[in-house]
């Protein structure tokens, strides 16, 4: 397993855990009031915050030695990164939308967070597909 296909799989995990850690926290915080009377400001900080520095250490302590990126790695970088940002796109649409529509900021935010979610998760499975099966071309 090169050193990039490592940072795809961590990165692809710590994004899934952050998510699932959040979602929990919002959750059980709503203690059965409706979701938009929530408190998730922190927790979604908390999140974003966390996974940064999660996948800062587990690749500092998981990465290995360092070593040159060729061809290849940057390639399928490249595809795994324009893959992802799809739902960057569609996040950004969908916040800018609901504001127009006046819908409650808790949806906004949560959107917004849960396309920046699926991006990372989508452009992780594309670079681990990639470097398991090759390129298509």
């Amino acid at each position: 397993m090169t050193l990039e296909e490592r940072r795809a799989w961590i990165r692809l995990a710590v994004a899934v855990i952050a998510y699932g850690a959040y979602v929990v926290v919002v959750t059980i915080g709503a203690d059965g009031r409706p979701l938009t009377d929530t408190s998730y400001g922190a927790a979604l900080l908390w999140s974003v915050g966390g996974a940064i520095v999660a996948s800062i250490v587990a690749e500092t302590l998981l990465g290995g030695r360092s070593r040159e990126i060729d061809v290849r790695d940057r390639e399928i970088g490249r595809v795994g990164d324009h893959t992802g940002q799809a739902f960057v796109v569609i996040g950004a649409l969908s916040g800018m939308l609901m504001a127009v529509a006046e819908w409650d900021r808790f949806w906004i935010a949560n959107v917004i967070y849960l396309c920046f979610a699926l991006s990372s998760v989508l452009g992780g499975v594309t670079k681990v597909v990639l470097y398991r099966t090759g390129m298509p071309w």
